[in-house]
């Protein structure tokens, strides 16, 4: 496991500069419509990422490229 991108126990909203580390505004806002990228809450109007959800996210999408095939 690497070593955690987000507090675990901290939540991000929109406009938190650390969520530009996997997309801007308008990425991450193509992924919720696609239902892809990490899961959200969606409180109202806003959007919020739980830090462990992200580093799970993060996580499942390594790729390692000295091995042979797999994640």
């Amino acid at each position: 496991m690497m070593a955690k991108l987000f507090d675990d126990k901290r939540n991000y909203i929109l406009g938190d500069e650390e969520l530009n580390l996997i997309g801007d505004r308008d990425k991450l806002a193509q992924w919720r419509h696609k239902r892809m990228g990490p899961p959200f809450y969606k409180l109202g109007r806003k959007i919020v990422y739980c830090g462990a959800d992200l580093n799970a996210w993060a996580e499942a999408n390594r790729v390692d490229p000295n091995s042979d095939g797999a994640n």
